[in-house]
């Protein structure tokens, strides 16, 4: 699309999400926009960058302030949001997880402004998935959140010379990695599983507790239907310690970034992690399908586990206007197509460019695939299906259990825990 007629477009667009009868330029707004994240390094923060280069280049009088804040893969950005969102000092949009993270906790405290005029205007109705507008949307069909991506949790990396190397093959099961692919790389002094700080280890157990239960054991965790203290629930802990004893022993000290790069140097085998991977092995030159490789975490092929990266808009944001520029602009097809190769995600936007290989290279083709084809689940860690007040006591549990390999404690603290916080009532 010519880049005149796009900022009309999109000048335009706002103009009837706004409801404003005169006519609204691009150069009609001014003033700052605060945009609050977690992203601050890697292919997230690459893909940022290119979204607000494009904004500012759209909206050259808005003044954008980057409130990004690091660690933790949000949980610490999330503390800090909670304090200001609390405290009367909203920003003017900020990221929020799709799903149980946006709805028990900001659209349950009537923090959010509704956004089904801005989805009405832009088409967006029938550009996103239903499945992820029910993530976005309260009981009345209120939407309250603008996606930007489709993630997936459950991937699992490696560099295919260095399995070639050891002799090892990619593990398709739990068993096969803990009694046959673990031992045989320790053996040639290879980590097998490189894992880092404490939210990634409870990004690993979502994955284990998939791979172990199936994928109606592992929904049942969240709707009430499975008991935390089963057998099969004990068993998901016992298959997630003998992991961590696959591990590296400075898990704790190290972050998501490090234990990816331990694989592309060569010194661990596998990691799992979310699909932001993707564009961090990209971004250090490497080639998908050469430089790495990737399967679905071990016992969860056919099943995606996704997680979806969304902009609100906060009650008393001090700048309304230019926030619900930046929501139709990062809701657009175009804007996804800058930043989802970069990001290393898919788009949510259905009418993106994704079937373009000079914009979407073979990582996103197979996860593409595997979006429209395999099973979906919800990322407990990543906000899809459980709150946050599960998910900051769940860090707590996952911790202690790195610790203790304690599994009926930790199981029956997570049983608590999810009383405590409403998960199956």
């Amino acid at each position: 699309m010519h880049k005149k007629l796009f900022v009309v477009l999109m000048a335009l667009s706002l103009v009837l999400s706004l409801g404003v009868a005169s006519v609204t330029t691009a150069q009609d707004l001014s003033g700052d926009l605060e945009i609050f994240s977690w992203w601050t390094g890697g292919g997230e923060a690459a893909g940022l960058d290119a979204l607000i280069a494009k904004f500012t280049e759209m909206y050259p009088n808005i003044n954008i302030i980057n409130s990004a804040v690091a660690g933790g893969s949000g949980v610490n950005a999330k503390a800090v949001l909670t304090t200001r969102m609390l405290g009367g000092d909203p920003p003017d949009t900020f990221q929020v997880h799709a799903g149980a993270e946006l709805n028990s906790l900001w659209v349950k405290a009537q923090r959010m402004e509704p956004l089904n005029d801005m989805f009405e205007a832009n088409g967006w109705m029938e550009q996103y998935p239903q499945g992820l507008l029910d993530l976005i949307s309260d009981e009345a069909g209120n939407i309250y959140s603008v996606p930007v991506n489709i993630h997936r949790s459950n991937v699992m990396y490696f560099v295919p010379a260095k399995l070639a190397e050891w002799g090892v093959t990619v593990p398709a099961t739990l068993d096969e990695f803990i009694n046959t692919t673990c031992p045989a790389l320790l053996a040639k002094d290879v980590t097998p599983l490189a894992i880092g700080e404490n939210w990634t280890q409870s990004h690993l157990w979502e994955s284990v507790a998939l791979g172990t239960l199936g994928v109606e054991g592992y929904n049942g965790l969240w709707d009430g239907t499975t008991n935390w203290t089963s057998p099969e629930s004990l068993a998901a802990w016992e298959n997630y310690g003998k992991l961590l004893d696959c591990a590296n022993s400075d898990m704790n000290a190290i972050t998501w970034q490090d234990a990816s790069k331990m694989v592309v140097d060569g010194a661990a085998a596998f990691n799992i992690m979310g699909d932001w991977a993707s564009g961090y092995f990209i971004e250090l030159g490497l080639v998908p399908n050469e430089g790495f490789g990737w399967a679905a975490a071990p016992g969860t092929d056919g099943v995606f586990m996704m997680l979806s990266d969304t902009f609100g808009l906060p009650k008393g944001a001090p700048h309304a206007d230019n926030a619900r520029a930046w929501l139709n602009f990062v809701g657009s097809a175009e804007a996804q197509d800058l930043f989802n190769p970069v990001k290393g995600s898919l788009p949510a936007n259905t009418t993106a460019d994704i079937t373009n290989p000079e914009k979407y290279n073979a990582y996103f083709q197979s996860a593409y695939e595997d979006w429209t084809s395999n099973t979906i689940v919800g990322s407990q860690r990543h906000g899809a299906v459980a709150p946050t007040a599960f998910d900051s006591g769940f860090l707590n549990i996952v911790g202690q259990f790195q610790a203790d390999r304690d599994v009926t404690t930790a199981a029956a603290n997570a049983a608590a825990l999810a009383i405590q916080t409403g998960i199956g009532g």
